[in-house]
């Protein structure tokens, strides 16, 4: 029964991977250069300074997106399990997912026409009166293009956690005394915290390794580790040891997050509720 399936793992993931991790202990590999000898100079490349600032860049990026889709996302997420109409709620689901039927590439210049100097967001400020401002190739542009991109991933997955939540725990709080604020951080957060994990970790994996956003609405100054991936395959500089390299650290941290959640993802959840 699992044979197809490890047929389809071992072609499409474990050679791949053992692809990159052969080529990453190549120095200096280039195409359609032999092999020179295997090492771990590639890897030890990465600890030069210029290299750790974009690594903390992607961090800094993936970390703020995760930051604001959590806190946009759960009241969104929150009125749709529990305070929005039974017969309008999956028809509202739908709505607010509506947008990833579309391409992130046609999202991403459909911003830069709202961020341009001359786009739709400078003209309502100036419509108010308030000062207008260059928007696009800027740190907020990555994050408000990060965010309006992964923010329907984080309300499905905390939909699914809080439409399991078992509203009369709720009801015996208040009972008890507890404010809506106690019974939230009390009874909320701890029934769905496995849910928060599990879109905090989606949204953060996906933006750290985003290339269209950052790419097209940060410019030159928003180099992340993706666009530095490109460069090194298909960009100038063309090292594919390098590039080999800096991919396998991420398949590596993406497998540690992954491995931490299934470990103490559920079992925190058990324990709390």
């Amino acid at each position: 029964m699992l044979g197809p399936a490890g047929l389809w793992l071992g072609l499409l993931l474990v050679i791949p991977t053992l692809l990159i991790l052969d080529i990453s202990l190549v120095p200096g590999l280039r195409p359609g250069e032999p092999a020179a000898g295997y090492g771990l100079d590639n890897y030890l490349q990465i600890l030069q300074p210029v290299y750790l600032r974009v690594i903390a860049r992607s961090l800094y990026f993936a970390a703020g997106t995760t930051s604001i889709c959590l806190l946009l996302g759960f009241p969104v997420a929150y009125w749709l399990a529990l305070k929005a109409p039974r017969r309008w709620r999956n028809l509202l689901l739908v709505a607010f997912v509506l947008p990833l039927w579309t391409s992130s590439l046609l999202r991403a210049y459909a911003w830069i026409s709202i961020l341009r100097p001359t786009g739709l967001l400078n003209l309502v400020l100036a419509h108010l009166g308030l000062p207008t401002q260059a928007w696009l190739h800027t740190t907020a542009a990555v994050f408000i293009g990060l965010s309006y991109s992964f923010l329907p991933y984080m309300v499905l997955i905390l939909y699914a956690s809080l439409e399991k939540l078992d509203t009369r725990l709720l009801e015996a709080a208040a009972d008890l005394g507890a404010t809506p604020l106690q019974g939230f951080w009390q009874v909320t957060v701890p029934q769905t915290l496995a849910g928060i994990a599990a879109g905090c970790l989606l949204v953060f994996i996906t933006s750290v390794g985003d290339f269209v956003v950052p790419t097209l609405l940060g410019g030159a100054s928003s180099m992340n580790i993706a666009r530095l991936i490109y460069n090194q395959f298909l960009g100038p500089t063309r090292n594919w040891g390098f590039g080999s390299a800096l991919s396998m650290v991420m398949i590596l941290a993406v497998s540690v997050a992954i491995a931490l959640l299934l470990r103490y993802g559920d079992r925190s959840s058990v324990s709390e509720t």
